[in-house]
């Protein structure tokens, strides 16, 4: 069926307001590019499995959705979210918590639960995440790990955009680290995201160089995107965000850090107490939407993926720079667009709010963050406030005035709100389409 004979179309023309000649353009945009959708679903496929497998290896019942408060000892159900997101993500043991507020909370945990005065942390990817960065104590923040005595290293990519093993090695014999942190998605940087198997490589060079060094993985965004995660390639730490890829949509709040069981309970220790660590922390009633958004995740996370090459394609059409490219691989769920204007980028996350469920009359303005160092405009009509696994947009104001695209709870409606999201984008800048 040709797409101008289709029922969306058609009623994306009459009940949306969209021009015949952009969706005309996003509908051929897809057609290019959905050849590689069967690829995606494959991977979907497969983690699938995996969940399903850890699922029943745990012998999870509805006995574990049962809500426990208070101090939360002898949670049941927090001992099976724990348990199975260990095996998910093929470590020792997992630390999953509503009370972590963010990734960057679980980062932290990580972090300080195990560093110390004197100890030295390393940057093998370059520069870290905007929040991170303040926790690090790259800029002046209360309680950093500077603050506190830990001291860091950045080694930046290569021009070819990998890791520069040279500096790496040099960095290493020179100079004794306790951790190194390596950021898996490309945050707010211009950079690419990395695979799995990059990550993995880059551990075992770390190790072979000092096997005592703790490797850490910011595993943000790119949970589900292939078909192993950061542990089965050598990751003494693996975490993350729940309310992105591995929350499904369906986690309202929270965090989880998977690794080595020692390295886990330190992290616990900071988290709670010394002495407390993982034994408390009621899960309130979140054990049951956890769990079903873990189970429901790998699909969310195909449809995401689908959502960005979609994004890239459309606007690999109109002329501007994407990263990746329609056809490039990709490493997790953002899909940078490069406007080099601040006008345009803004005008286009205010479109992707307009093609939201959720406040779609509501107009997203500059406003600073806590934790970065511009003004930074969001779009995020979703159902979980910040959840970035939902269609979603945000654009550090600062050149290239990139404006970095995520998440969609399924394809279809991901679809739908970019093609909205465009058109608004064309009609405010007066774009002529080819």
């Amino acid at each position: 069926m040709r797409h101008d004979d289709s029922p969306v179309y058609d009623a994306l023309i009459k009940n949306f307001g969209v021009d015949s000649k952009t969706a005309a353009l996003c509908f051929a945009a897809e057609e290019k590019i959905s050849a590689r959708f069967a690829a995606i679903d494959a991977v979907a496929e497969a983690n699938s499995l995996r969940v399903l497998y850890a699922m029943q290896k745990n012998k999870l019942s509805d006995s574990h959705f049962t809500s426990v408060t208070g101090y939360g000892y002898n949670d049941p159900g927090r001992e099976a979210v724990e348990n199975i997101y260990a095996d998910v993500f093929n470590c020792e043991s997992g630390l999953v918590r509503p009370q972590m507020v963010s990734g960057t909370h679980a980062l932290t945990a990580a972090l300080f639960g195990n560093l110390r005065h004197g100890d030295a942390l390393l940057f093998p990817a370059g520069a870290p995440y905007d929040t991170l960065a303040g926790v690090v104590g790259m800029r002046a923040v209360k309680g950093s790990l500077a603050e506190h005595g830990v001291d860091h290293l950045l080694i930046g990519l290569t021009e070819a955009g990998g890791f520069d093993y040279k500096k790496i090695e040099h960095a290493i014999v020179s100079t004794k680290f306790k951790m190194a942190s390596i950021q898996r998605s490309k945050g707010y940087s211009l950079r690419r995201s990395f695979s799995v198997r990059e990550i993995g490589r880059l551990v075992s060079f770390i190790k072979n160089l000092d096997p005592k060094i703790i490797c850490m993985v910011d595993n943000c965004y790119g949970e589900f995107v292939e078909t192993k995660e950061p542990g089965e390639f050598g990751a003494d730490l693996t975490v993350g965000s729940l309310i992105k890829n591995p929350g499904g949509g369906l986690s309202p709040a929270g965090g989880y850090i998977c690794g080595a069981r020692e390295l886990v309970d330190a992290c616990a220790c900071r988290l709670t107490a010394p002495g407390l660590g993982k034994e408390v922390g009621p899960m309130l009633g979140t054990t049951a939407p956890i769990l079903t958004g873990l189970f429901v995740a790998p699909g969310v996370v195909a449809s995401a993926m689908k959502a960005s090459l979609l994004a890239s394609a459309i606007f690999d059409a109109l002329g501007f720079a994407t990263s990746p490219g329609p056809s490039d691989a990709r490493g997790c769920i953002v899909q940078t667009i490069f406007f080099n204007d601040r006008k345009l980028a803004e005008s286009f996350v205010r479109g992707v709010q307009k093609g939201s469920p959720v406040d779609c009359f509501a107009r997203p303005t500059p406003a600073p963050m806590p934790g970065y160092d511009c003004d930074v405009i969001m779009a995020a009509g979703t159902f979980t406030q910040g959840s970035s696994i939902e269609l979603s947009a945000d654009a550090p104001l600062r050149e290239p005035y990139a404006v970095y695209l995520q998440g969609g709870l399924n394809y279809h409606y991901a679809k739908l709100g970019v093609i909205i999201a465009v058109d608004y984008f064309i009609k405010e800048n007066g774009i002529k389409i080819k």
